[in-house]
């Protein structure tokens, strides 16, 4: 008694992470060279991590590549409930016949060998045949043999003398791969944030985070209206907590169990069960085998909805012709690009157009990462003493690209300019012939890697930016708590210093005193220079406000620079908005802009208007109550009236 093989547990459905990459590679090292590398393979987890879908995929990818192999999967329970009957049946020599000859054996849920010695005996009477005779065998398990209670010595040694791989809980951006990809299978969209907040919960296993998504398709669906971030965390909050106090899933029960391909497989049976008319049932076919090899069935299944669709069998053939096409350029893709093949777009004949385009850009080779923006030229960088030593050294890296300050660390809050020195920095390398500058920032290099774990390009992702001659990244303290994404940047890192290729970073603060970043980051982060921006000097201030109210064509008075230069400002970008509120405020009243109006817009004094019609003059000194002039920037610059043009003595 064996169960055939679960069409949909292939490698290229299983999202790969840093938890299970070592277990995946062991699999398909053993489902290529069945026999001669890591026989027996065992494979331990806790319930829901993925075990028997990789055990699967390991059967899978064994008769892909030997069509005539004989594979055979079942559970421990099968296995002894087959043995019992073969010994009632006096079969017992022709059972144990039938699994030495199975070239690929793949045994699920061995941990219930507890306190089952005869099974003990006879697993281990087959392990040793089937190694003996150079066949495969593969085990899983929710512990490594050694914990499986009452588990014989010799069969722990037998068990552990190949190679036992553990699979632990996904990490943060494997799990928002996972959700992209479930949520895609089920042609569900989310608001942004959504499906990171599930990620950022606790979960035990994959199952449960599987079952967090469930409940967001449902309450879309229940309440007609997409839920958000916020809402998303007080739903599954207590569902959460609940999720880790539940009990284990019951022995026997498959990991599969429950999923909707198997809902969807009932419901489309059902209805084509009950149909009377014939076209229902050759649609409810069509879609039983399209969705079995894994294509999107969504244009037949809108045919199930109508009443009498016209032209069924047109409908059919067309559909059919689209699948033919999508898997024409995924088998092209495939040659050209391996990881691009797995890709979801080639499963879906309703994009056929984005398959068309994807496959064009893989024949076009492999695209460059995100460049430089061209907004924030070198040029046009205010330089002063509040920055001069973060210009410097980008000038020196200029000279010396690789070479010296490599990594360049630029630090400071912010608004300080960062970003624009670091493009302007990206853009200057990239004027080098054959530079291939990747700049952008760290939030989209991470969603960058969750995408191409979700389509298993994990390795043409890391190619992409391997090729790069300067990789700089902005905000690189987003990465803190993101283990997958420090550790791809950490041996990215290795590597192109190692080539000596530019590396620059922004960061609000002192590597050093950035939390949730690994240490061994933050040594390579130091290992340069960290210059640091600090609040902009006058100078700065000054030559900021010069070129952005030229770029609006206004010519400024030299009093309304002195002004607003000597105003106190924490950043540039504070320093901008200030003086967008003062033109903004001279474009309105459609008055010059002068010192006198941003005072009157900044430090909200009386308009000028009511101040002249009050007939009292001043000199424009304002005195406090104990006779001291409080402040330089209390001064009034501008008299428009010849006649209020009067010094008055003070007394």
């Amino acid at each position: 008694m064996t169960t055939a093989l679960n069409a949909k547990y292939t490698f290229d459905t299983f999202v790969v992470g840093t938890a299970n990459r070592l277990a995946v590679t062991a699999g398909r090292t053993v489902a290529e060279n069945p026999g001669s590398a890591y026989n027996p393979l065992f494979i331990y987890s806790g319930s829901g991590l993925g075990k028997t879908h990789v055990l699967m995929a390991i059967g899978h990818a064994a008769k892909k590549l030997a069509p005539t192999l004989n594979v055979e999967y079942l559970t421990l329970d099968e296995y002894v409930e087959a043995f019992h009957a073969a010994i009632a049946a006096g079969q017992g020599d022709a059972f144990r016949r039938r699994f030495q000859n199975v070239d690929v054996l793949l045994v699920d849920d061995v941990q219930f060998l507890s306190n089952r010695k005869e099974m003990q005996s006879e697993l281990l009477r087959l392990t040793e045949a089937l190694q003996g005779a150079g066949h495969q065998i593969v085990l899983t398990s929710d512990r490594p043999p050694p914990e499986i209670a009452d588990l014989d010595e010799r069969l722990i040694s037998r068990l552990s003398g190949g190679l036992v791989v553990d699979m632990g809980v996904p990490d943060y951006e494997t799990r928002v791969a996972i959700l992209r990809r479930k949520a895609e299978e089920r042609g569900t969209s989310f608001q942004p944030g959504v499906l990171e907040t599930v990620a950022g919960l606790e979960f035990a296993n994959v199952r449960e985070l599987m079952g967090a998504l469930n409940r967001l398709v449902a309450f879309q669906a229940v309440n007609d209206q997409p839920i958000n971030a916020e809402a998303t965390k007080q739903l599954l909050s207590a569902a959460a907590a609940a999720a880790r106090a539940a009990a284990p899933v019951a022995p026997g029960v498959s990991s599969g169990s429950g999923d909707e391909f198997g809902a969807f497989l009932a419901d489309v049976t059902v209805t084509v069960g009950k149909a009377v008319e014939a076209w229902r049932a050759r649609v409810g076919e069509a879609v039983l085998r399209w969705r079995g090899e894994g294509y999107r069935t969504h244009r037949l299944e809108r045919l199930l909805e109508q009443e009498t669709p016209p032209a069924v069998d047109e409908a059919i053939a067309e559909f059919v012709e689209d699948v033919e096409r999508l898997k024409a350029l995924e088998t092209e893709v495939g040659q050209l690009d391996p990881q691009a093949s797995g890709e979801s777009v080639f499963r879906d004949p309703e994009r056929m157009s984005e398959a068309e385009e994807a496959a064009a850009q893989v024949r076009a080779g492999v695209a460059p990462p995100p460049g430089p923006s061209g907004a924030f030229p070198l040029v046009g960088y205010a330089v002063g003493s509040s920055n001069e030593v973060a210009v410097s050294a980008v000038r020196a890296v200029l000279d010396q690209p690789g070479k010296k300050y490599n990594p360049l660390v630029l630090v400071g809050k912010s608004g300080l300019g960062k970003t624009h020195l670091l493009n302007a920095l990206g853009l200057e390398l990239a004027r080098a012939n054959g530079a291939v500058v990747a700049c952008l920032s760290t939030q989209a290099f991470i969603d960058e890697l969750i995408a191409a774990i979700d389509g298993n390009r994990v390795d043409w992702w890391r190619a992409r930016y391997r090729r790069a001659t300067a990789l700089l990244l902005d905000d690189i303290h987003l990465i803190a708590g993101k283990e997958r994404t420090q550790e791809e940047l950490f041996n990215l890192f290795n590597l192109l210093q190692d080539r000596e290729r530019q590396l620059a970073f922004t960061a609000p603060a002192h590597p050093n005193t950035l939390t949730g970043i690994e240490e061994r980051v933050v040594s390579r982060l130091e290992g340069g220079l960290v210059a640091e921006l600090k609040e902009p000097d006058r100078a700065v201030k000054r030559a900021v406000l010069e070129r952005l109210l030229a770029g609006q064509n206004v010519t400024p008075e030299p009093a309304l620079l002195d002004y607003l230069a000597d105003r106190p400002t924490d950043s540039v970008r504070s320093l901008v908005g200030v003086a967008q509120r003062v033109v903004g405020a001279a474009a309105a009243e459609d008055v010059p802009l002068t010192a006198g109006l941003a005072r009157e817009v900044l430090e909200g004094q009386a308009p000028r208007e009511a101040r002249r019609s009050s007939g009292f003059r001043t000199s424009g000194i304002v005195v406090s109550s104990l006779g001291g002039i409080k402040s330089r920037e209390k001064m009034v610059w501008d008299w428009p009236e010849v006649a209020d043009r009067l010094i008055e003595e003070l007394r």
